[in-house]
């Protein structure tokens, strides 16, 4: 999966982002003794910093002193990650208009919510409740009377996971919305906003 799909520690991209922006500047001023052949490795869960030095390798396709590679690559394809048009769908997943339909007609079921409360606060749909994934299983309870559960987030990854959360604890009618708020602005209501 990607990062916007498996999820990434929030603070990482910053931290690395300012680690390569301080480079940028001692390179560009001249100053300072940037990392040039060498590598800096970051461990954000210790709080570890570990350098290696780095030899150049006259083989390297890249670099070298013949290189092949000259022209961007396919990252999908470098990574081992292979690009979908239509996503597998997953058993029980349903779509936003599907929601929306749901919903104009009246339907009993419960649209649950289960992003943090900053995020709720940018941007939500109206009728739905707010468990955050963190949550649910202190308050699974407060879901007793709901006879079908829609369980939505951000990008439908951990709206999957409550999905199996609920029905490992009992709840038979529970579906997860594919592709989260952000589908739904996409594809029902433009006015709520993407972030």
């Amino acid at each position: 999966p990607s990062c916007a799909e498996g999820g990434v520690l929030g603070i990482l991209p910053g931290m690395i982002g300012v680690m390569q922006a301080t480079e940028t500047v001692k390179l560009i001023l001249g100053i300072g003794e940037p990392l040039v052949g060498r590598l800096l490795r970051y461990d954000a869960l210790e709080m570890r910093f570990r350098e290696y030095k780095v030899r150049r390798n006259p083989e390297c396709p890249v670099c070298g002193d013949h290189p092949t590679q000259t022209g961007l690559i396919d990252y999908q394809q470098f990574c081992g990650v292979p690009a979908h048009d239509n996503p597998v769908e997953v058993a029980g997943d349903i779509t936003p208009k599907e929601v929306k339909e749901k919903f104009d007609r009246g339907d009993n079921f419960l649209l649950l919510d289960v992003r943090e409360p900053h995020e709720f606060q940018i941007g939500r749909i109206a009728g739905s409740t707010l468990i955050p994934i963190g949550e649910l299983p202190k308050r699974v309870s407060e879901l007793a009377s709901a006879e079908e559960i829609v369980a939505h987030c951000k990008s439908g990854v951990r709206s999957a996971k409550a999905v199996d959360f609920l029905k490992q604890s009992g709840f038979k009618k529970v579906r997860n919305m594919k592709g989260g708020i952000l589908a739904w602005s996409e594809q029902v209501d433009p006015r709520v906003p993407k972030y």
